[in-house]
């Protein structure tokens, strides 16, 4: 039974403008400090992205999560510029995330706007970047085009691994029914000839020691 490609069929007949504000709306939550270690956004975006099998679904899945996660991540730069490094004592950040909150806070010191970029690809670090950019002082015109382009580069890499993992998915369940199609007709042919040969012999009656005459005893001369 085709389970996965009943699955991926299914995801793809759902309607298309609320699988994708659906995998955007995850992407923005995911984005922004707090909500970021409860909202699958990422997960939620593979699976969305498996439903990519056309051009127009690719880009317009594409286009959506990038300004959803742009706008997630501007929404955490302004928390963090609101209420600073007060952030860091919060319950939230010491219980899920102080060590990448220092972490982050010290890359911005080092590298800038680079690490904003980066961070969008690291699990995490991609959630708290952005708040730690804004309580650090980092230039919004700085920190902008630095998420903006992580953002376009990060849903091209999910949205194409996970169109890509989709069609894998059915090109190997459907290799692996076939090759279960091919093996049973090879065990079902291979028995049928048995038979066949085991019933052709036993029609032609193939003589057995009772079947043999008896043979004539040999006189000798006296």
């Amino acid at each position: 039974m085709a389970l996965v490609t009943d699955l991926l069929d299914w995801l793809q007949a759902l309607p298309q403008p609320g699988l994708v504000a659906a995998a955007g709306g995850l992407v923005f939550a995911e984005c922004t400090i707090g909500l970021g270690f409860i909202a699958p956004g990422e997960s939620g975006l593979l699976i969305a992205a498996t439903t990519a099998t056309s051009v127009s679904r690719f880009l317009t899945l594409w286009a959506v999560v990038t300004v959803c996660a742009a706008l997630g991540d501007s929404v955490g730069y302004v928390l963090g510029r609101k209420f600073g490094p007060r952030l860091r004592e919060t319950k939230l950040i010491r219980k899920y995330g102080l060590d990448a909150w220092d972490r982050a806070t010290g890359v911005l010191e080092r590298r800038g706007a680079w690490a904003v970029f980066f961070a969008r690809f690291l699990p995490v670090l991609r959630t708290l970047t952005p708040a730690a950019a804004g309580a650090s002082n980092l230039p919004f015109r700085k920190f902008l085009p630095a998420t903006a382009a992580g953002a376009f580069c990060w849903s091209l890499v999910h949205i194409s691994l996970g169109a890509a993992l989709g069609e894998a998915a059915k090109q190997v369940e459907s290799a692996m029914n076939t090759g279960f199609l091919v093996v049973a007709a090879v065990v079902v042919g291979v028995l049928v000839f048995f038979l066949l040969r085991l019933k052709k012999r036993k029609a032609l009656g193939t003589p057995g020691p009772t079947d043999e005459q008896p043979e004539e005893p040999v006189r000798t001369g006296n």
